[in-house]
């Protein structure tokens, strides 16, 4: 069972990367080692950076409901 404590990476398939699974621990400095050309970068910089635009678009829902949410209210109680 994966908690929200770690980003499932399932099946990866970006250049070097051949299918792997990895599970990396979430708001922890992680290091990534391997040979020269075994797909480190495509790690660190294509597939982890999905993970960056998910929190920021989750980040822009919640500034949204935030502001959004109150303006509804109050435009609800005038008649």
């Amino acid at each position: 069972m994966m908690s929200a404590e770690w980003i499932l990476i399932a099946g990866a398939r970006e250049h070097n990367l051949q299918n792997i699974t990895v599970r990396i621990p979430r708001d922890r400095l992680t290091v990534i080692t391997g040979l020269s050309g075994s797909g480190k970068s495509s790690l660190a910089f294509d597939t982890l950076f999905a993970e960056g635009q998910r929190r920021y678009v989750e980040s822009l829902s919640a500034l949204r409901a935030a502001v959004f949410g109150p303006v509804a209210e109050a435009r609800r109680g005038c008649d």
